[in-house]
């Protein structure tokens, strides 16, 4: 099932990034990029969002994954999958892992280039701890790494 969900995650391209502090809930639609192996997701945020200070002040985020929009048109949201994806944060100071984390980003969000030479731009990166797999609305695959 692993692969599965691997392939799911590397399918896509947006995600909900839910991050925490101070007890608050904070989401963000985010644009996302994976490595080869699928153990970690790498993003791009500002430094002076919501998103970010919650991950300074609580590195343990949750992401959501899923194939809603395949299946609204046909009215079949009971066909849909859906990935939580649960991680922690981690500032890539090694400048050989942010370069590489950028590429990534930039061959699946061209788009992002501006936003990426941003002087306050900061690339996320998240390694990923499990996933938890929702088939339609009842069954249900874990996986840790």
């Amino acid at each position: 099932m692993l692969d599965k969900i691997r392939a799911l995650v590397k399918s896509k391209e947006i995600c909900v990034l839910a991050t925490v502090s101070e007890g608050m809930p904070h989401c963000s639609l985010m644009a996302y990029a994976v490595n080869k192996k699928c153990n970690e997701i790498y993003m791009v945020t500002h430094k002076q969002t919501t998103k970010y200070r919650n991950l300074v002040q609580n590195p343990c985020v949750s992401l959501l994954i899923d194939t809603r929009e395949e299946h609204a048109s046909h009215k079949r949201l009971d066909e849909a999958q859906a990935v939580t994806v649960d991680g922690v944060f981690e500032k890539l100071v090694d400048q050989t892992k942010r370069q590489a984390a950028r590429s990534l980003l930039l061959a699946r969000h061209p788009h992002l280039e501006e936003f990426l030479d941003h002087p306050d731009a900061e690339i996320l990166g998240i390694r990923i701890s499990s996933f938890l797999l929702l088939n339609g609305i009842d069954e249900a695959y874990y996986e840790e790494l």
